[in-house]
């Protein structure tokens, strides 16, 4: 019986999100890793991805089956690889079940890894990409809304761009204030107090004062909704259609505005 093996696209889909330039494996873990399921590290000098990818290519086509391959994500998504980062392990997760999403498989809470429903085609979430950003534009969604509206995050399903579109807001509101935190942490600090490090108003009347302590309450939300690393895996499954996903990130782009117009008040 003639064993199932990877196609090109599926490969490089899965070896670009096993080295996803932000959550993916670090250069000394994917020489560990290569090592462990025996496949030859043909250019460990070479781009993270593009290192696995050549491994993954030359193993496949020495061995005429995907085991090692399969072994690999095993590996990686192994909890006890992750107890000290359980954010990181839910975020490359979702990178990981993107990318096989094409091929009918799926990494479970608990890292094992099991046949799923085959969902889509790339130029399915291509169309749904250029969809979701045909919707947007009259609204006149913010550009940093947009961009994560792209065919690499809609191969599943409408939450992933939007969980992306929630990060770019934690990263706009570090970029402004220096922090380093994330989620209720970072609105807490960069939002609240008596001058907050960020204010979206002149924060002189009972009203102005009402709608900052609001903006900080609705950021909140957003980020127990979409960035609890401890609800995370619930939401990988997430059957969201495009009207929530549309809603969603009209939401995230009026935060974006209000952030962009935001200034750091003098402090005492």
């Amino acid at each position: 019986m003639v064993e199932k093996v990877f196609t090109s696209a599926e490969l490089e889909a899965i070896a670009r999100a096993l080295g996803h330039t932000d959550d993916g494996l670090t250069g000394s873990e994917i020489g560990h890793l290569l090592s462990v399921c025996r496949i030859e590290d043909v250019e460990p000098t070479g781009a993270k991805w593009i290192r696995i990818h050549n491994g993954f290519v030359k193993k496949q086509n020495t061995a005429k089956n995907r085991r090692a391959i399969l072994e690999f994500i095993r590996q990686t998504m192994s909890p006890s690889r992750h107890i000290h980062r359980r954010e990181r392990f839910e975020t490359l997760r979702g990178h990981i079940n993107r990318a096989l999403a094409f091929s009918g498989l799926a990494v479970l809470e608990d890292g094992k890894l099991v046949v799923s429903e085959r969902v889509g085609t790339l130029s399915e979430a291509e169309e749904r990409a250029r969809t979701l950003r045909t919707s947007l534009e009259p609204r006149g969604v913010h550009s940093d809304v947009l961009t994560c509206c792209r065919a690499e995050l809609l191969a599943d399903n409408y939450f992933h761009a939007v969980l992306e579109a929630t990060k770019s807001v934690a990263e706009k509101i570090r970029s402004k204030t220096g922090l380093i935190e994330d989620g209720a942490e970072l609105v807490d600090r960069a939002l609240t107090g008596r001058p907050p490090l960020l204010a979206i108003n002149p924060l002189r009347t009972k009203s102005e004062l009402s709608e900052q302590a609001g903006f900080a309450n609705l950021l909140k939300g957003i980020f127990g909704m979409f960035r609890n690393p401890t609800a995370h895996a619930l939401r990988i499954s997430w059957n969201m259609d495009r009207v929530d996903a549309e809603d969603l990130l009209s939401i995230l782009s009026l935060v974006h505005r209000r952030l962009d117009a935001s200034y750091m008040p003098p402090r005492l």
